[in-house]
């Protein structure tokens, strides 16, 4: 059988798998949820259910029941997460760890008493050690403490790995764990009170070029480095695991490659025309010194990310100019 032929069949197989589920997606209005919703569509799943917050508030029991017993899914895929960058982890330690536990953990707890065959908990980078080996591999985990301006967050998704492998031991639930990489792309959050570095550094450019600033202020040193994933990749990963990935074994999705802060900027300042000094306020903090994952583990169901760095930035930068640039407000995910 030629290459295409299995690619073909595959993707039939897909399409036949998803035509018999019943999804529900948290946080599928948002960001990273919007991609997943697209490709659940685009595979022909049975019926799609987004919970809203106004409907369906995760941070209550009875809200989850209700929405059980309206959606009746066969699968979940819980990517609502109360989130946002260094600065807004830092205001809100208090409030990343409750609701994102309670979230993740009465859902949970609901789904296995309805019986949903399958729920797959989308972690966090957050969730490994400060000083993790690089590349970070799942079984580095529960080396260490995770960077402190993040901890609560990433500590309260790494329980939904912990409730999952629970609940597999004794009640033979089908839980898995994802742990993607920092996202990026079209639609992402431009709000500087919550986003992350990549919408946060193409807002401050662009809005630098069009007051025709000379300096673009930066926080830390730049000497951090991070991972970047697609976020169409990020989805197609999530998907795939979905289909195909059984195992009580956290896995990362990743782009397999590592960039300092300090090059990012740069990257963006050349994409969006800045051509002023940029300026480090080393009084605020890097967060965690490096990022960068093995994704050896996410072979194992067929994924590996497709989109370069410097197309899915262009790409961004692109999206944010033609849809946002006027908008002060930007756009807020949940």
């Amino acid at each position: 059988m030629s290459h295409s032929q299995t690619a073909d069949t595959a993707a039939s197989d897909s399409r036949r798998f998803w035509a018999a589920q019943r999804v529900v997606v948290t946080g599928g209005a948002g960001f990273l949820g919007s991609f997943v919703v697209e490709r659940l569509r685009a595979l022909g799943a049975a019926t799609i259910t987004v919970p809203r917050s106004r409907d369906y508030d995760l941070r209550h029991e009875s809200a989850i029941v209700r929405l059980l017993d309206d959606a009746r899914p066969t699968i979940i895929l819980h990517l609502a997460a109360v989130v946002g960058g260094i600065g807004a982890n830092r205001e809100n330690p208090g409030r990343f760890l409750y609701e994102n536990l309670v979230m993740g953990t009465l859902l949970m707890e609901q789904a296995r008493v309805a019986g949903v065959a399958k729920f797959v908990s989308v972690g966090t980078i957050c969730s490994y050690p400060k000083f993790t080996p690089v590349p970070f591999h799942e079984d580095d985990l529960w080396s260490g403490y995770p960077e402190e301006t993040n901890a609560p967050y990433g500590l309260a998704k790494k329980m939904l790995l912990v409730q999952g492998q629970a609940y597999r031991q004794q009640y033979g639930f089908n839980a898995i764990h994802l742990l993607p990489v920092n996202l990026y792309g079209p639609r992402d959050n431009f709000d500087p009170s919550s986003s992350h570095v990549i919408p946060a550094l193409i807002k401050k450019a662009v809005e630098a070029v069009r007051s025709d600033a000379r300096s673009l202020v930066c926080w830390g040193t730049g000497s951090a480095t991070r991972e970047f994933l697609y976020v169409e990749d990020a989805a197609e990963g999530i998907v795939r695991a979905a289909e195909a990935y059984d195992a009580p074994d956290p896995v990362n999705l990743g782009a397999g490659f590592e960039i300092s802060i300090r090059d990012l900027v740069h990257k963006i300042a050349d994409l969006t025309g800045f051509n002023g000094t940029v300026e480090w306020d080393t009084s605020k903090p890097d967060g965690q010194p490096r990022r960068s994952l093995d994704t050896t583990r996410a072979q194992a169901f067929g994924f590996k990310a497709r989109t370069g760095f410097d197309d899915g930035l262009r790409k961004t930068v692109d999206w944010y100019r033609a849809t946002r640039a006027a908008s002060p407000a930007g756009v807020t995910t949940t």
